[in-house]
Order: structure tokens, then sequence, then C-alpha cells
């Protein structure tokens, strides 16, 4: 479904050169109406903000609106495991999955990336992406309603995403806070000194870091 591959893109930092695809965005949402639940009309609020302010203003808004509120982060299983291990539990989980589809994950971002989560569902059968999402309704559903909450227009594609899905979105629990004196405590310095919460551990070692600014996804045709 490319609903998910518009969705994907404009969720993205802000780039020229996707930003000029916008209107072939908006024209590939009104041609999969029928089953995406008419989204190009929900997501008019975003493509107003996207179309009619600055460059440096969509920049600056995301930053804010992603990369300084945790509550906002469109990293999925932060929402869930916090900085636990188990997060990187999940990323192998997802990455296994990525690979089984011979999809492409080694992008500048972690594969619980939303974005790059969309990019993948683009790329399946329907029912595939679907199931997929089911998955995942319920943090995207919360993240949209805190986006909501705080006026922001990008809550939209969360509420596409949650609309899309077969399954209904339940309530998260907070995901668990671990400072360092406890992590200290529960598991002592690595045999190289490192701190625990600063060394992920051999179950994520493979995951690529991502680097200080975001890929954006090619455009739709």
């Amino acid at each position: 479904m490319k609903t998910f591959k518009v969705l994907s893109l404009l969720l993205c930092y802000p780039e020229p050169d996707w930003l000029a695809a916008l209107p072939e965005m908006h024209a590939t949402l009104t041609g999969e109406a029928g089953v995406n639940g008419n989204a190009a009309t929900r997501l008019v609020p975003l493509f107003d903000l996207l179309h009619e302010s600055p460059l440096i203003a969509l920049q600056e808004n995301y930053v804010a609106t992603f990369d300084r509120n945790p509550s906002h982060s469109l990293h999925l299983f932060e929402h869930i495991h916090g900085e636990s291990r188990d997060r990187g539990s999940a990323m192998i989980d997802l990455l296994e999955e990525y690979w089984k589809h011979d999809f492409d994950a080694s992008a500048s971002e972690l594969p619980d990336y939303v974005p790059l989560f969309l990019e993948f569902l683009s790329l399946l059968p329907a029912d595939e992406a679907l199931e997929l999402l089911g998955d995942a309704v319920h943090v995207l559903a919360a993240i949209g309603r805190k986006l909501a909450a705080n006026g922001s227009p990008y809550a939209a594609a969360f509420q596409v995403l949650e609309a899309l899905s077969p399954v209904a979105a339940q309530a998260l629990a907070e995901p668990p806070v671990r400072d360092m004196d406890e992590a200290m405590e529960r598991f002592g310095p690595s045999i190289d000194g490192v701190e625990p919460l600063m060394n992920p551990g051999p179950q994520v070692s493979v995951v690529q870091m991502p680097a200080p600014r975001r890929r954006a996804p090619a455009a739709t045709n």
C-alpha cells in the first residue's frame, strides 16, 4: 500500500527534495482513498503545515516535536522498553522480520524508527502489512494521542495509522525507567569499566547506531 510510503515520508525530517513531491504524495493518498480511509482528508492539517511553512521553520518544529520531546519519540520500542535491555532484543526481532523479506535495513536509523518501519510496510502485500501494523498500533496510537494533546498537526499521520489497523489500540503502560545508580546496583560495570546504560551489550551490537541526521526514503512517484 503506497499510503504507508507517503506516511513514512511525512514523518521524516523535512528536506527540500521530498517536500517538492507533496502534490504527488497527496495524489497517491487520494488514489487509495478506498483502502486508506480517506487519509488525504485526515492529513489536511499536516499537508497545510508542510505547504505553508518555510523550510527552516519546519525543521525547527520537527526537532522540537520529535527530537526534544521523548514522549513523541519516533522509536517504537522506546515507548515500551525505555532504556532497558529488552529494547535491544526487540530490535533484533524486528531486524529479523526485515531480513526475512529482504528489506535493506542498513539505514542511518535504528530498526524501530517509525518512518523506516512504514517504508517496510509499504513493500509488503496489504494483508501482511496490516497484520504488522496491528502489532505496532498500540505504540503508534499512544504517540498520536500525545501529539494531539500538544496540538501538533503530526498527530494526523498517527490517527490515519490507527484507523488503518485491524486491531484496536490498547493503552500502554509507561516504559521502565532506570537511573544509573539502580543499574549499577543491579548489574555493576562491565569488565572494561563501562557503566551498564552506556553499554548496549552483545544483543544489540549488530544494530547500526543512528547518524546525527535522519534519512528520508525516496519520494513516491
